[in-house]
């Protein structure tokens, strides 16, 4: 569908669900063109009608009668020579354990979508392009709650025959005949021949009908287009492959046109019935969890703070450009002043620098131990990983995990950022490494020993939302908290007993003062740090900045000490300098 709709004119920043209110006839046409090619299925035109995509567009209001439309006009072209499939493609955004939309919230969208489609008369429904295999099960059972009809559901895959997520056939497809899928198939992302392997695999771990839709082949960037070059001919041969390997149902996805689909049907009818065993069904049995390293065992850091030795990080940021040399010295100098680790945090840059991963690893090299600070932000779920298990191979252990501030444009104004988990996500994600599976569930062959650090920003305009948001990081595997930047020890004092009510360690942020210049700005554009007025005025009438602002930073240190079991200090708007200087007056 929207390989013929793009064809015909419509651009790809439109929304194709609402041509089935706007241009209906348009929509008629294209289904028209596949039943006179032969196809006994038309799919509505409904993929992303469920109310996260609609939203992007506006038309949330709309979801009732683009899904009742889109499967009535379908309806209309099939006449009696074709079933009709209600479409329905995955929401758009991540569900738990690795984002924020909540399982039951997902299925809720799901079912929504469904009930529409069946008011608009769909004979079956067609779950597809799925990567998940947690979403596509809850979209299973959402449809399964409010309709008897049949259920295709399908995942899409990559050339190895593991889902995006890195999920095998061996698992997924059991998982979806238990959620109660009627055919079990694959669609989308590889050409036929990939697919035909894949197929191969799912016919010996599900004795559900399978089913099968490759793209038209790998598309093409052609004069600017994306093209798929997979002919007729050649969609019509592994059609037959795929009847042979036991599936049921068989067309095509992107770049599949009605002359695709007249090829495949003239194939599949000529082919001779073919009777499919499920006699000899081998099912992958679920990969165990190992047990994780005990967290003492992990780092310097993670054994400090699990005999509660009072621990001391300095921050050091990655510089501009390509010389590190003297973020390295910092770290050194720190180091010697008694730091158990120096933090590198991943904080958005708008210009050329080192990443946080690299000067980790740098200093990881010179003796000194890092706590690296790793954001979702800008990052794919699976990148992630592979980031990750990279970090562990280079021997770094501790991580603070972040979801992330979006890009400031700065030096390129075309900066975008990638949202497709948080720290929520990253924390499960990170824990299951720890217990030597990946995000499909498979083996690693080892385990992670990756010890875990969560942030709470005790000012959030929610703070509600920002304490379960922490309950769910404990519940994920956290192992210890860190704060923002400390200046008020009294409004600290305050939500304490609230991070404590975790039962980990908390490591308080703290910023060594130095000029008028740097409280005002945290006062006024730092949204996580609460700078009381009595302070700024302090600062303010300060003849010698510098000496009033280290004499408040220790008054807070001490007030701090006591009651956390670390501090982490950060120049904050400040010279990198401040934190020496801080070191050494605590020390002296």
């Amino acid at each position: 569908m929207g390989t013929m709709l793009y064809a015909k004119g419509i651009f790809l920043n439109k929304c194709f669900d609402e041509l089935n209110l706007t241009q209906q006839e348009l929509v008629f046409d294209v289904h028209q063109e596949y039943v006179r090619a032969g196809a006994d299925v038309l799919e509505t035109n409904t993929f992303g009608a469920n109310r996260f995509k609609l939203a992007t567009f506006g038309l949330v209001d709309q979801l009732h009668s683009i899904n009742v439309q889109g499967a009535r006009i379908a309806k209309r072209a099939a006449r009696d020579g074709a079933w009709v499939a209600g479409s329905m493609g995955p929401l758009g955004v991540r569900i738990e354990p690795w984002g924020k939309t909540g399982v039951d919230d997902a299925e809720a969208a799901f079912a929504e979508q469904a009930l529409a489609l069946v008011e608009g008369g769909v004979d079956l429904f067609m779950l597809e392009t799925f990567r998940d295999v947690n979403e596509l099960v809850a979209a299973v059972r959402a449809v399964r709650r409010v309709s008897a009809l049949p259920i295709v559901a399908q995942m899409t895959t990559e050339d190895d025959g593991n889902s995006l997520d890195g999920t095998p056939p061996e698992t997924f497809a059991p998982r979806l005949q238990e959620a109660g899928a009627d055919v079990i198939g694959v669609n989308c992302c590889v050409g036929p021949a990939s697919m035909l392997e894949t197929i191969e695999r799912m016919a010996r771990a599900t004795s559900r009908r399978l089913s099968a839709q490759p793209n038209a082949g790998r598309p093409r960037d052609v004069d600017g287009r994306n093209l798929y070059l997979g002919s007729p001919d050649y969609m019509a041969s592994y059609a037959r492959r795929f009847v042979s390997a036991g599936a049921r149902l068989v067309g095509g996805c992107c770049g599949t046109t009605p002359e695709h689909i007249r090829q495949i049907a003239l194939a599949v009818r000529a082919a001779g019935p073919v009777t499919r065993s499920t006699s000899a069904l081998v099912v992958g049995a679920p990969a165990e969890p190992v047990t994780p390293v005990a967290r003492a065992e992990k780092s310097a850091l993670a054994h400090a703070l699990a005999s509660g030795t009072f621990v001391m990080l300095a921050e050091i940021a990655p510089p501009r450009g390509m010389d590190v040399s003297s973020a390295v010295r910092h770290a050194e100098r720190c180091a010697a002043l008694g730091v158990t680790a120096v933090n590198v945090p991943d904080y958005p840059r708008s210009s050329a620098h080192v990443s946080a991963l690299a000067l980790s690893q740098l200093m990881t090299a010179r003796g000194v131990e890092p706590l690296l600070h790793y954001s979702a932000r800008q990052r794919s779920l699976i990148g992630m990983q592979s980031d990750l298990l990279g970090a562990h191979a280079m021997g770094l252990r501790n991580v603070l995990l972040v979801t992330g501030d979006p890009p400031s444009q700065g030096t390129y104004a075309d900066a975008t950022a990638i949202d497709e988990v948080d720290s929520i996500g990253l924390t499960n994600m990170v824990a299951r490494l720890n217990h030597g599976l990946d995000i499909g569930g498979q083996s690693l062959g080892g385990a992670t020993q990756f010890h875990i650090g969560v942030a709470v920003n005790p000012s959030a305009p929610s703070l509600d939302a920002e304490w379960r948001r922490l309950d769910y990081k404990v519940e994920a595997g956290a192992e210890f908290i860190l704060t923002p930047p400390v200046v008020d020890a009294d409004a600290f004092l305050a939500i304490l007993p609230r991070l404590h009510a975790t039962g980990l360690p908390v490591i308080a942020g703290l910023v060594p003062l130095e000029s008028v210049r740097q409280i005002e700005f945290m006062s006024s554009e730092v949204t996580d740090v609460s700078v009381p007025e009595a302070l700024l005025a302090r600062m303010r009438a300060a003849t010698d900045p510098i000496t009033e602002g280290m004499a408040i930073t220790i008054a807070v240190f001490n007030a701090l000490k006591p009651l956390v079991q670390g501090v982490s200090v950060r120049p904050l708007h400040g010279s990198v300098e401040s934190v020496e200087r801080f070191l050494k007056t605590v020390h002296g």
